[in-house]
């Protein structure tokens, strides 16, 4: 944190997706953005990250916020909706191409899996082989006037020459030194900005969303450590202030895998069904005293 005294106050923010119940990985991490923002002296924003409308539901949103105010979390102000906030991201999107570093892009997410020939990006998904960056501008205009289903891209090898430096993050993990990270983008290939039935993909949305909320700290798990490089040179080419990152350890199950919805990793409205209460819950993750309940819990 900063010494000067006029520096706005720190602000974070709680960011999760209404597209099934929160499990003890999310309460660890909005706990933790509750302790370093006390810590800082900041305050948590909530956001509710609900771009992908076939998988977001309402009574998910409802459950997110009850199951936070269960567990004693408050946030200064309502929530940020990302459903309600395309033309934000449409704005990014649109200086981004004026940069010449945006292309549609055509293909199927089957031919994308095929042209990749097996390799993968950090998430796992396969590596997309740059086809569609190749297409003419006559065609691609007339392919867009047609009305054919695409998504946009940014053409990874133009972005990194307009950021004409070396990117890097500040990286604090879960202590109070901090340690200059390298980014890395390329590994991500031509990522997709806009998908073919989304107003934006997570990284532009997240970094726009973090630049209008003002946000200055953020703080969350390990697993989008890598997709931090590809903020981070959004970012530099929108003219953005990075904030500062905490990347947590995640909590893992008994296999010593992730929790995770698609797992249907054990929820806290089970939790609270079987009786545990916010402070056991709290205790358990390490944000409090007493032994949990006998809730076992690792992280890693």
């Amino acid at each position: 944190m900063t010494d000067d005294a006029r520096s706005p106050a720190p602000v974070l923010r709680f960011a999760p997706s209404p597209n099934g119940a929160l499990h003890l990985g999310h309460a660890y991490s909005a706990l933790m953005n509750e302790r370093v923002a006390a810590e800082l002296g900041g305050r948590v924003l909530l956001r509710i990250e609900d771009l992908d409308r076939t998988r977001c539901r309402p009574e998910f949103e409802a459950a997110i916020i009850d199951n936070l105010a269960w567990l004693k979390l408050r946030f200064p102000a309502p929530p940020r909706r990302q459903s309600e906030h395309g033309d934000d991201y449409a704005a990014a999107l649109a200086r981004l191409d004026e940069q010449g570093l945006v292309y549609p892009c055509f293909c199927s997410r089957s031919e994308v899996a095929h042209a990749s020939r097996g390799r993968r990006d950090p998430d796992g998904a396969p590596l997309y082989a740059g086809t569609c960056r190749a297409l003419s501008a006559t065609e691609a205009r007339d392919r867009l006037v047609r009305g054919d289903k695409r998504a946009f891209r940014l053409d990874m090898a133009r972005a990194l020459g307009a950021a004409r430096a070396r990117l890097f993050w500040t990286e604090y993990g879960e202590g109070a030194v901090p340690s200059q990270r390298p980014a890395a983008p390329e590994i991500w290939g031509d990522v997709v900005l806009r998908g073919r039935d989304l107003a934006a993909s997570y990284h532009l949305a997240v970094v726009a969303d973090d630049a209008l909320q003002g946000v200055t700290d953020v703080v969350r798990g390990r697993d989008l450590i890598a997709a931090t490089a590809v903020h981070r040179l959004l970012q530099a080419l929108l003219g953005l202030a990075p904030p500062r990152y905490r990347h947590h350890r995640l909590v893992l199950d008994s296999d010593g895998a992730k929790l995770s919805k698609s797992r249907q990793s054990v929820s806290l409205a089970e939790l609270r069904r079987k009786g545990l209460s916010p402070g056991e819950v709290r205790a358990a993750l390490g944000f409090g005293m007493g032994a949990g309940g006998g809730l076992a819990v690792e992280l890693g």
